[in-house]
């Protein structure tokens, strides 16, 4: 398996995962056929608007679908039509006298917990994990949607004068980095200061960092930017010192994760894409941080490529502000600000400021609804006992929401919603899972417009639940793709032959053993069986993503092959149809729907939980109440997923279940850990 170590930390959906024992598969179930409608003409375009003034400065063209080849057809050649989409740009547009004095008299009759003082800096710290799902009152953690808002609000809130920025090791993708330096480039319009503080820092937290207007360190901060990585682990030879073969058989010449078990070093085809993956993310990085800086390409390589460590060379080279400590920071603020040195500066903190309402400071919607559906997380076709809010996306649970949305646009009452929006940070899970809900996720695009909005990864099952939609965006460093399958079992004789284990098997039925009989290697009729159903998988997963994306079989093969893409380059082959974020997601939604410019949309977010009572207890400081996530991950994993799974090869570790046969170690480990 190939894990990319892309900084010092990766997200939670990056964190490869050892399940002992288990095996990687992508196998999609070949029995199981959907009624495929093509995707309703789109709307007639006009300019849109985001409930903050989102104008169309500029249009984004992109290829659906090309073809390099001189001996096109006419039918590829029609697949060349570019299409133009709305940029989502924001401005900020001051109030007026009257807009002034309505959101002062709403301030005046705020709630306690959403007064804020005159002057107040907005402080947050940004640090962990990051999450996509909009959070309770009672969450703990971050969650980008709000992070996002609050610089929304704070920008035209009377009683906020800026932003102070506290950025330490982020455990995230890059495209969640990106949509935050977004939303900090589009505070800055109000006029507002947004300053930043660096403890430790390396190229991620940098990149962030540079959105600001100030940069300050501490003398002794960890500045650590020396390059990005890539690594590839193996487990090829320890398997057959303990006696354990792996038999795979893999479709899709960069699906690497069954290269994991097999083999020693890294293949020509994982090197190539790795490569490639890395050359994007690093190139993007340089490419920024010089535009940002006003200096050469070469001077930012030759920077990093001294291996400066020292904070002092950071501030004589212009890569930060000054050197200061947090308090030095704070003082400085209030001598901008006007207030006396022995005075405290009235701040106001992340959770605090995330309770304040939107139409508190004015920023409200229009009549126009919009559906914001969020899923985020491997992907489980049912919710275990174990399994909470935050325990990925339930096909099921999600499966209801869609339905529900799709019955409301079919229903008399107006129509509700005018449109959708649908948040992917997935790497896959179980392939059924995936493909029930590409068939609602389907149906709701046929009742009204679907906007898939990449978030971190969206790549195999979370591909497939993207490719549902109309219009498909991406981030330029999202990884997406990976359509590709590789399934296999366990060869266990020779481990079972040292411990000293047997195991009988009693059968009917000339494939019976399959799965189950890992003590013995395939008998050659059970390997062709499972080369042809993989290989049956695979083509399945290939030709619906070919359908979806209007794109030639043969096309939709060179890109195919379990190959993971940047956005960027996804978008260039025609697996992604624009780059950009949330707020293009809006104005590309309402585009379709066919709002006008300047009418302000309402989004309504569907999918977001409800506080347990875990969380209640948690918030009010109850560390009773807490469970060990850890081991509660472990036991959902090896007793309640059943079925194939759809992952990304790189990213997560994957199995194949053995359906209602338990392999006897994985049922020793899970019977030690239920009974803890």
């Amino acid at each position: 398996m190939s894990k990319l170590i892309l900084l010092q930390q990766t997200c939670s959906h990056f964190s490869p995962k050892y399940h002992h024992l288990t095996l990687t598969s992508i196998l999609f179930n070949h029995n199981h056929h959907l009624t495929l409608s093509p995707p309703p003409p789109p709307p007639n375009r006009r300019n849109v608007a985001l409930s903050l003034s989102i104008h169309q400065k500029r249009r984004f063209s992109v290829i659906r679908a090309s073809d390099d080849s001189s001996s096109s057809s006419s039918d590829e050649t029609e697949h060349k039509k570019r299409e133009e989409y709305p940029s989502g740009e924001v401005e900020f547009e001051k109030y007026g006298a009257l807009k002034s004095l309505n959101v002062k008299l709403k301030m005046l009759f705020a709630l306690p917990w959403q007064r804020v003082r005159k002057g107040s800096v907005l402080t947050m710290t940004l640090r962990g994990q990051i999450s996509d799902q909009v959070k309770t009152r009672f969450s703990t953690g971050l969650s980008l949607p709000q992070i996002c808002e609050n610089f929304v609000k704070a920008a035209y809130d009377p009683r906020v004068a800026g932003v102070y920025l506290h950025i330490e090791s982020l455990n995230c993708g890059w495209a969640k980095v990106e949509e935050i330096r977004r939303h900090i480039i589009d505070f800055k319009k109000s006029g507002k200061f947004v300053i930043c503080f660096l403890p430790a820092c390396r190229e991620k937290e940098y990149y962030l960092a540079c959105a600001c207007q100030e940069i300050y360190a501490p003398p002794s901060a960890y500045f650590t930017l020396y390059g990005l990585s890539v690594e590839a682990s193996f487990l090829g030879g320890v398997l057959e010192k303990v006696g354990v073969e792996p038999q795979v058989q893999r479709f899709g010449k960069y699906k690497s994760a069954g290269d994991q078990l097999t083999r020693k070093s890294m293949s020509k085809e994982n090197c190539e894409m790795l490569t490639a993956l890395l050359d994007n993310i690093y190139g993007n990085w340089i490419d920024n941080i010089a535009s940002v800086k006003g200096k050469k390409r070469e001077d930012i390589e030759n920077f990093i490529n001294e291996g400066v460590y020292k904070v002092e060379l950071l501030k004589e080279n212009g890569f930060i502000t000054d050197i200061k400590y947090d308090d030095e920071v704070t003082s400085m603020l209030k001598e901008r600000l006007g207030i006396e040195k022995d005075k405290k500066l009235p701040v106001v903190d992340y959770k605090k400021y995330s309770s304040v309402r939107k139409g508190t400071v004015g920023v409200t919607g229009g009549k126009d609804l919009i559906a914001v559906i969020r899923a985020s997380g491997a992907i489980s076709r049912v919710r275990g006992p174990l399994s909470s809010s935050s325990s990925g996306i339930v096909a099921e649970q999600l499966i209801e929401k869609i339905r529900t949305l799709t019955q409301q646009c079919f229903s008399s009452e107006e129509k509700k919603y005018k449109a959708a929006i649908i948040r992917i940070d997935s790497p896959g899970g179980d392939a059924l899972a995936s493909d029930l809900m590409w068939r609602e996720i389907r149906l709701l695009a046929e009742a009204k417009p679907v906007v898939a909005s990449m978030v971190d990864v969206a790549a195999s099952g979370g591909y497939y639940m993207a490719m549902a939609a109309g219009t498909i965006l991406a981030e330029n460093l999202t990884l997406t793709g990976s359509i590709g399958v590789v399934t296999g079992k366990f060869n266990l004789g020779k481990l079972y032959e040292k411990i000293g284990f047997n195991k009988e098997i009693l059968s009917r039925g000339k494939f019976a053993e399959l799965v189950a009989a890992e003590q013995r290697p395939f008998r050659p009729d059970e390997a062709e069986l499972f080369a042809k159903s993989a290989e049956n998988a695979y083509k399945q997963f290939r030709d619906k993503a070919a359908f979806s994306r209007s794109m030639p079989v043969e096309k939709m093969e060179e890109v195919a092959q379990g190959r993971v893409w940047t956005g960027q380059d996804a978008a260039s082959r025609g697996l992604v149809d624009a780059i950009g974020g949330f707020s293009r997601a809006i104005a590309i939604a309402k585009h379709k729907a066919g709002i006008p410019l300047d009418n302000k949309v309402t989004l309504v977010e569907v999918t977001k939980p409800s506080a347990s009572l875990a969380q209640v207890l948690s918030g009010i400081g109850a560390s009773v109440a807490s469970v060990d996530r850890t081991l509660k991950e472990v036991v959902q994993e090896l007793a309640f997923s059943e079925g194939v799974q759809a992952r990304m090869d790189g990213i997560m570790f994957q199995r194949l279940d053995d359906f209602s046969y338990g392999n006897p170690i994985i049922s020793l480990i899970k019977d030690c850990l239920s009974s803890r």
